[in-house]
């Protein structure tokens, strides 16, 4: 089952329970992956779903810390919940040692030294860790080794 039927199957389940919170997180990414659909004139493979899901997780984790910041607390909930529901189509994430791992790993393959060579780790790094780790995340652990 790929990722959109998933999509489509929890969207169905959600409307026979009446979850009317899950259904519109759900519409919303749907709605997300559609647009992009229309505009590239394809059908999305797992892959560009996922990179939809990261894009609308990236945005609400963004909205979080701006909420926090605010002191508004209802959104601060609301923004949770919806973060619950998307990660929940995410593969599993690497932890922080298994990060660490990849980039020292990557910095030897491109012979990388000081933090000139960032963009050169990074450019290398983001394909083997797309989906699978915050990119904030490998941005600290690569600044850090590189220093």
């Amino acid at each position: 089952m790929t990722l959109n039927d998933r999509l489509n199957e929890d969207m169905k389940q959600a409307m026979r329970s009446q979850d009317k919170f899950r259904l519109s997180v759900i519409r919303m990414v749907r709605s997300s992956i559609k647009n992009i659909e229309i505009d590239q004139r394809k059908t999305l493979d797992d892959q560009d779903v996922l990179d939809v899901l990261n894009r609308e997780i990236k945005q609400r984790r963004d909205s979080l810390q701006e909420f926090e910041k605010a002191g508004r607390q209802d959104l601060v909930d609301q923004v949770t919940k919806e973060l619950d529901i998307l990660t929940a189509y995410m593969p599993k994430q690497l932890s922080e040692d298994e990060v660490k791992a990849i980039v020292q790993q990557t910095i030897q393959e491109v012979g990388a030294s000081s933090k000139a060579d960032m963009g050169k780790v990074m450019g290398a790094l983001m394909p083997k860790v797309k989906g699978l780790a915050d990119g904030k995340l490998v941005n600290q652990i690569v600044s850090q080794l590189l220093a």
